[in-house]
């Protein structure tokens, strides 16, 4: 039986938009707790406007 990789497998990762959004969110509360900047300030700097992320294609083996 052949394994999916992950990006095959995570509804998350399959959907680019939902995705970016979370890991804004993750990033930016992340960042905002060992700053100490607002977490609105630092969403807005990764926020949607900027380059999305893409996510790597990895070979399944």
């Amino acid at each position: 039986m052949q394994k999916k990789s992950l990006i095959q497998t995570n509804p998350y990762l399959r959907a680019p938009e939902q995705y970016r959004k979370m890991l804004v969110t993750n990033v930016s509360s992340s960042t905002a707790i060992e700053t100490g900047a607002p977490v609105a300030s630092i969403a807005k700097t990764l926020g949607p406007e900027n380059k999305p992320v893409k996510t790597p294609q990895r070979s399944a083996r």
